[in-house]
């Protein structure tokens, strides 16, 4: 069975990311992960993190390396713990993304010792990722989807110790579906998801969690941890508050 992990959106104040990580931490889950966006760095938000956690693991997910290169990204890694850290890279529009990912790899091997993760939307780059990083990051896929994913990563790593982790977009909170929903449509208008999404037979909402229902969230989260290594519950909360993340921690925890 797979482990569970929270993620919050990169963007979210550092001091409210000290307030949440130890409550994250003494609940139990493996790792929080930030994914990285122009308003949100990061690395800088699992800093703050990490001053405040003494085991909790830090997930970057992912760094779009045509927006930091690796070298900015090496030059940026002094205030993390590398042995708690997994960073998560991904291509963003830069050209020739294979090659970019695997000199970009290359590179950060020689500058730290944290576990690289490779963004993995399509075929190619999950096999790279397999075949070199420590991981590969999934995203929106159903729990059915998501275990053909995984046996694809396995035979790719031919017996490489390599994670398959997967993004899920959930919400706890009733009033917190509407954005829930928004974000799948969103993520639904971009051609490469979009064709994604179809190659799947799927749609956004599909690879989302409503746990509106204890029930039905404890359910749902045994399908995901029985599909991968590593789930990363993303939080889609009605209000971005100590309170209304605290809720969704506990409420994850709860139905663990």
């Amino acid at each position: 069975m797979g482990s569970i992990s929270i993620g919050l959106h990169g963007a979210t104040p550092h001091d409210l990311i000290r307030e949440l990580a130890p409550r994250i931490e003494a609940a139990g889950f493996t790792t929080l992960w930030l994914n990285d966006t122009p308003q949100g760095d990061s690395l800088t938000g699992l800093a703050a993190a990490a001053s405040v956690t003494s085991t909790l693991a830090l997930g970057a997910g992912v760094i779009p390396l045509d927006r930091r290169p690796a070298r900015a990204i090496a030059a940026a890694l002094a205030d993390l713990p590398a042995d708690r850290l997994s960073l998560g890279l991904g291509t963003g529009a830069a050209h020739q993304g294979l090659a970019t990912m695997a000199d970009a790899l290359t590179l950060l091997r020689e500058h730290t010792e944290a576990r690289l993760v490779v963004g993995g939307l399509g075929p190619k780059m999950r096999r790279l990722g397999a075949e070199h990083a420590d991981g590969v990051l999934l995203n929106w896929l159903t729990p059915e989807t998501a275990v053909e994913a995984q046996a694809e990563l396995r035979a790719d790593a031919a017996g490489r110790p390599v994670r398959g982790i997967l993004y899920v977009r959930t919400t706890t909170d009733a009033a917190a579906r509407a954005a829930l929903e928004l974000e799948a449509a969103s993520y639904a208008r971009y051609p490469a998801y979009a064709a994604n999404f179809e190659r799947l037979g799927i749609s956004a909402l599909d690879a989302t969690i409503d746990g509106t229902s204890g029930a039905v969230l404890s359910d749902r989260l045994a399908q995901y941890t029985a599909a991968v290594d590593e789930v990363v519950v993303r939080a889609i909360v009605a209000e971005p508050t100590f309170d209304h993340y605290a809720q969704f921690i506990d409420a994850v925890a709860a139905a663990r």
